[in-house]
C-alpha cells in the first residue's frame, strides 16, 4: 500500500515537473519572440524616421528651387526685354551690335565647340572693316572636343590665327572690332608689316567656349 502511494506521488511530481518545463519553455519562446519582434519594429521605426527626414529635406530643397526658378524667370524676362541690349544696340535690329541679350550671351560663350562658326564670324568682322583676308587658320578639333557637359563647366580656349591686309586706318579698325567683339578674343601675338598705305596684320589669338552645365539630378537610397 505504501509503495502504491509513493508511486502515485512520483507520477504527480513528474506531471508537475512536465508542466513546469512546458510553461517555462512556452514563456521563454514568448519572451524571445517579443524581443526579436521589438528589435525588428525598432529597426523599422528608425529606418522610417530616416526616410521621413530625407523626404522633408528633399521637399525643403524643392520648395527653395521653385522659388529660385520663379525669381530666375522674372530676372531673365527683365534681362531680354530692355529697349537697349548690353552692347548698346537694338534688340530687334540686325547690325553687328544688335540682338537680344540672351542671344548675345549665347554668341559670346557658345556651349559647343564650333570652329567653322568661328571662322565665319571672323570673316564677317574683317569684311565689315574693309580689309582683305589673307588667311584664317587653326586646328578644327571638333572630334577631340566632342559634346560634353559638367556640373561646374569652365571656359575652354579655342586657338586661331589670321592675316589681313589694308591701309593703316582699316587695320586699326580690325583691332578695335576684335576688342568690341561679342565673343572674347584674347590676342597673344601681333605682327605688323608693310607701309601705312599697304599694311599686313598677322595675329595669333584664342577665343573660348563653355560646355553645357549638367544639373546632375540624382536619386539617393536611404539605408
Amino acid at each position: 500500500m505504501a509503495e502504491a502511494k509513493q508511486s502515485e506521488k512520483r507520477q504527480l511530481i513528474n506531471k508537475a515537473n512536465s508542466r513546469i518545463v512546458a510553461v517555462t519553455s512556452g514563456a521563454s519562446f514568448v519572451v524571445m519572440f517579443c524581443l526579436i519582434g521589438s528589435y525588428t519594429l525598432v529597426g523599422q521605426l528608425t529606418y522610417q524616421n530616416r526616410v521621413i527626414s530625407a523626404k522633408k529635406k528633399a521637399l525643403t530643397q524643392l520648395n527653395q528651387d521653385i522659388t529660385s526658378t520663379k525669381d530666375l524667370v522674372t530676372r531673365y524676362q527683365a534681362f531680354v526685354s530692355g529697349p537697349i541690349n548690353v552692347l548698346g544696340g537694338s534688340p530687334s535690329g540686325s547690325g553687328g551690335q544688335d540682338g537680344d541679350n540672351a542671344k548675345i550671351i549665347l554668341d559670346a560663350l557658345p556651349s559647343k565647340y564650333d570652329f567653322p562658326a568661328l571662322v565665319t564670324s571672323l570673316e564677317k568682322i574683317f569684311k565689315d572693316q574693309g580689309v582683305q583676308i589673307e588667311s584664317i587658320g587653326g586646328t578644327d578639333d571638333e572630334v577631340a572636343q566632342g559634346s560634353s557637359s559638367s556640373s561646374t563647366p569652365q571656359p575652354v580656349p579655342v586657338p586661331f590665327q589670321f592675316s589681313v591686309s589694308g591701309n593703316y586706318g582699316e587695320i586699326k579698325k580690325v583691332v578695335s572690332a576684335l576688342e568690341r567683339s561679342i565673343r572674347p578674343m584674347q590676342i597673344q601675338t601681333m605682327q605688323l608689316t608693310g607701309s601705312e598705305k599697304k599694311m599686313t596684320l598677322t595675329v595669333s589669338a584664342q577665343t573660348y567656349y563653355q560646355p553645357e552645365k549638367n544639373l546632375n539630378i540624382r536619386t539617393e537610397v536611404v539605408k
